[in-house]
């Protein structure tokens, strides 16, 4: 890895690398085509994100493609940035400044629920985390234009869940691990709704009680990304420490 890059940058870099293999080691991907993006903390307004054309599997902290707000490329890179994940991921970060990665996924669960009318149903205690803080944005094709930009905004809002309709799943967090953390939520939440669905049986849905006073819950257990982080490293070094080259 480049040695003239500050610790921050550095740290970013690896926490990336290992959002991105740790996607790919639980079956999020959808080939090459989607992205988790990190601000870099300073003052310039810089992000990482992911060379086009890659698997998530063999990104690398060294790999990862440094940009500015606008999408130039600020780091040597064969590779090129997909314009349709930087129009999502840039209007976030330009609207969330409490936002230091968002994380994108087209999974199979993900897409199925965006395409149901009532999208995600109470009924399950993963579905409760998602539903106090969710949102939803309506279809508009493929995200190239950059107009759409401003209604990804304001449907987005302060949430923390994204329900992207007809398209996929997206997360934001503070943190990389926090992002991660919101996506593995919201992904069990998906699976455990198609199963369900797919028993038959009647449904049982949560008191909307309990949805509203899940924030106290959730602060009580500690469920914030960096308790887990760790985890997650240490089963990556396990696996493959390249990610951090």
């Amino acid at each position: 890895m480049n040695t003239n890059i500050s610790a921050e940058e550095r740290q970013t870099r690896v926490d990336l690398a290992a959002c991105y293999r740790l996607v790919a080691l639980y079956g999020w991907t959808d080939l090459i085509f989607t992205h988790i993006s990190a601000r870099i903390p300073g003052p310039d307004h810089h992000f990482l994100i992911n060379p086009y054309g890659l698997m998530f599997d063999e990104i690398t902290a060294s790999s990862l493609i440094k940009v500015d707000q606008s999408c130039n490329k600020l780091s040597e890179s064969p590779y090129p940035v997909n314009p349709a994940g930087f129009i999502i991921h840039s209007c976030v970060h330009a609207a969330r400044h409490d936002v230091g990665c968002v994380l994108h996924t087209h999974t199979r669960a993900g897409v199925a629920v965006s395409a149901q009318a009532e999208g995600i149903l109470p009924i399950s205690q993963q579905a409760t985390y998602v539903l106090s803080s969710l949102a939803y944005h309506d279809y508009e094709g493929i995200a190239v234009r950059p107009d759409e930009q401003p209604r990804l905004q304001n449907d987005l809002g302060g949430a923390t869940f994204f329900m992207l309709r007809n398209h996929g799943l997206l997360t934001v967090g503070a943190t990389v691990a926090d992002a991660f953390l919101a996506m593995y939520a919201f992904e069990t939440t998906c699976q455990i709704q198609l199963a369900a669905q797919s028993s038959g049986a009647k449904l049982i849905s949560v008191e909307p009680d309990i949805i509203e006073g899940i924030g106290h819950a959730i602060e009580a257990v500690g469920l914030g990304g960096s308790l887990v982080w760790p985890a997650l490293i240490r089963k990556l070094d396990r696996i493959d420490p390249n990610y951090k080259q």
